[in-house]
């Protein structure tokens, strides 16, 4: 990455600054200005998020908000209530309360004499979300929003449920931000009252993972903060931005299709990671990118970006499966629109084993014989080279070679293509199957499968087969009765090279993706009456003349110490003896010290996923984390640990928090909570 010292406008940075809210409460700001927007005044950017910029964002806000300064913005960084410096309590995400403080936040900043009253929105992840939710509430100052990694439903495209199903990261997610809730305010900044707010934070923050759980349907709890319940709510322009390994990439094409406001969207092949910090690469100048729609929306300026395809998408190779790439290799290719007239529906027909392109004329192994079901009842471990949900890059959490989990599921494979091939959209699987359980999933996968027999995960989706109707109002399926069900999974961009085989794969169950369904589940398909949809992308020469990105550039980095190196791994262990397997994650930043606070930083996390052959009720998961904040006069640390387990009727939550002060405890919490399953 390029690093800039000297801008255009030379910035003035303000720490400290606090922002008052109607009940009084007052939240904590970073700010960086040109030096002359006193007399001068510029529109402003907010990043309004939880995770402490005094700490542990201070290296990425360093890297991002002096850019923006330095090229006119007035550029803030502001912790929700109750995280980081600021007062109050946190107690869920996205709650009408932080939304209500946003709205303040704008007409806040819009009121400064150094802003010129109009404002934008930046985020990724959490302050992606709450950049379209705050839009929705329509402040008059807000005129444009960014919004990185980020979804429209909360529901079924997020980190808790994926297709009616419970993903392993509800668990992972609720784990790492009951640590990070536990965290206490830096008294550097709030002064001697710091000790009183932490324990306000131990006392009322709560167990975020059981309110998570018990929501198991697409209830008002989850419609709450979904824009796609009324996109008409969004009037500002807004630009959608993911990556093909994040897991929020559905939402931008949702946003494109759906918002009434002006839309832009780029997808690139990056994990959970602003785009010019993108890894997988090529990374890009996104810095430079956003400038371009700040300075159209906020600025009135003609930067040409509105011009330019609605849609840029990475158009991904194909490539060995590996857990961790460095790079993906493929090029940008571009959409006037979304959904685009050019993308057209290929259709390959089921058989025994085999994918037939129903356009094919060539084709002389086309089903016919309806009356051949074919039967899985997938192996607990089908699921094991699933990869995480949402990846962060941060070690090998991608899917790995598909052959382990393939041989537990119902494969269908195309002949050897004859030509090339690229798909852009959502992958549609449309199946007549029937179950011999009430309550089954079913995970679809596509692949590509290499000359060399090696397999890689294109993309996939889960769904919860009760769900087939309806996320609000489930329903049993009747064993054995056949049903009609449609799963779409997530959109993609690839190309198959000639040579290659494409692969559907079908499993009934995908652990340690999602959790399993209560009973082991024989999984029958009719082939000849199931499709799979490809969106196929023809050749488009207009894709070469799209403009080239910038090289990736930033801001001066925060300078810091290496104590001691993080660790980010993944490890499956499999006992022959007792049949026990496990998926143990070890994530941690390790320890290191900011200079220019003086502060040194303890984080350590590890994971573990574990279950006994097939039985589907023996399935564990566990997070334990470690936060600690220590300079001269201040040494804190808090412990975590969250358990979870299930029976047929059941999911039980175990949950420990414990803080201390200099090595000694001051705070100590356990929940035990047992949460009925609902069709899950």
């Amino acid at each position: 990455m390029r690093r800039v010292r000297i801008f255009p406008n030379p910035v003035r940075e303000v720490d400290g600054v606090w922002i008052t809210m109607a009940d009084g409460v007052r939240l904590a700001a970073r700010i960086w200005m040109p030096e002359d927007a006193e007399s001068e005044p510029v529109p402003a950017i907010l990043e309004y998020i939880p995770y402490r910029k005094s700490d542990h964002t201070r290296a990425r806000d360093d890297l991002n908000h002096p850019y923006f300064a330095g090229h006119g913005y007035a550029s803030i960084r502001v912790d929700i209530r109750g995280s980081g410096d600021s007062e109050g309590v946190l107690t869920d995400e996205y709650t009408s309360q932080e939304l209500e403080d946003g709205v303040r936040i704008i007409d806040w900043l819009a009121g400064q004499p150094w802003c010129d009253g109009n404002v934008g929105m930046i985020g990724i992840s959490w302050g992606g979300f709450n950049g379209l939710q705050i839009a929705a509430l329509q402040p008059e100052a807000l005129k444009a929003v960014i919004t990185v990694c980020s979804t429209d439903d909360r529901y079924a495209d997020d980190v808790h449920y994926m297709g009616g199903c419970m993903l392993l990261d509800n668990l992972s997610w609720a784990s790492v931000m009951f640590a990070g809730n536990a965290s206490p305010p830096d008294p550097a900044v709030v002064g001697d009252n710091w000790r009183a707010m932490w324990l306000d934070r131990l006392k009322g923050s709560g167990l975020w993972l059981d309110q998570w759980t018990r929501h198991q349907h697409r209830d008002p709890y989850w419609k709450h903060g979904s824009v796609c319940e009324d996109f008409s709510r969004v009037q500002c322009p807004v630009f959608a931005v993911s990556g093909w390994a994040d897991g929020y990439s559905n939402a931008v094409f949702r946003l494109l299709a759906r918002l009434e406001a002006p839309c832009k969207g780029l997808v690139g092949p990056w994990s959970h990671r602003y785009p010019h910090l993108g890894k997988a690469g090529p990374a890009i100048g996104f810095l430079q990118e956003s400038l371009r729609w700040w300075d159209h929306w906020l600025k009135g300026e003609d930067t040409g970006v509105m011009d330019e395809p609605a849609l840029r998408a990475w158009m991904l190779d194909s490539i060995a499966p590996a857990r961790s790439y460095e790079v993906r290799p493929g090029r940008w290719v571009g959409e006037a629109g979304w959904p685009s007239a050019h993308i057209v529906e290929r259709r390959f027909a089921l058989g025994d084993g085999t994918l037939v392109d129903a356009a094919d004329p060539d084709a002389t192994d086309a089903p016919t014989d309806a009356s051949a079901p074919r039967s899985i009842c997938s192996p607990l471990k089908t699921g094991l080279m699933a990869g995480k949900w949402c990846s962060y890059a941060n070690g090998p959490d991608l899917a790995g070679d598909q052959r382990d989990d393939d041989a537990g599921s119902l494969v269908f494979d195309t002949a050897p293509l004859a030509e090339p091939l690229e798909i852009l959209g959502a992958v549609v699987v449309e199946l007549e199957l029937a179950v011999d359980r009430p309550l089954a999933m079913i995970a679809a996968r596509l692949n590509d499968v290499r000359p060399d027999g090696s397999v890689t995960r294109v993309t996939y989706g889960v769904l919860n087969l009760t769900h087939r109707d309806s996320h609000e109002n489930p329903e049993p399926m009747v064993p054995g009765e056949r049903y009609r069900v449609r799963l779409a999974l997530n959109d993609i961009g690839q190309h198959f090279p000639a040579g290659h085989r494409l692969r559907l794969s079908l499993s009934s169950s995908y652990w340690p993706l999602v959790w399993p369904s209560p009973e082991p589940v024989t999984l029958t398909v009719w082939p000849s009456a199931s499709v799979l949809c490809l969106p196929v992308r023809p050749p488009n020469d207009a894709d070469r003349r799209l403009p080239e990105l910038a090289r990736p550039t930033g801001s001066m980095p925060t300078p810091n110490t290496v104590i001691e190196p993080g660790a980010n791994d993944w490890q499956i262990v499999h006992d022959l003896g007792s049949g026990r397997f496990s998926l143990d994650v070890t994530d941690a930043e390790g320890v290191y010290r900011l200079e220019n606070t003086d502060t040194q930083i303890e984080q350590r996390g590890t994971e573990r996923y574990t279950a006994v052959g097939d039985d589907v009720l023996s399935v564990e998961g566990e997070a334990r984390w470690t936060l600690g904040f220590q300079r001269e006069g201040w040494r804190v640390r808090t412990h975590t640990e969250t358990h979870m387990r299930v029976d047929a009727d059941y999911f039980y939550i175990r949950a420990t928090l414990m803080a201390e002060e200099d090595g000694e405890p001051v705070y100590h919490d356990e929940w035990n909570i047992s949460v009925p399953r609902h069709h899950v």
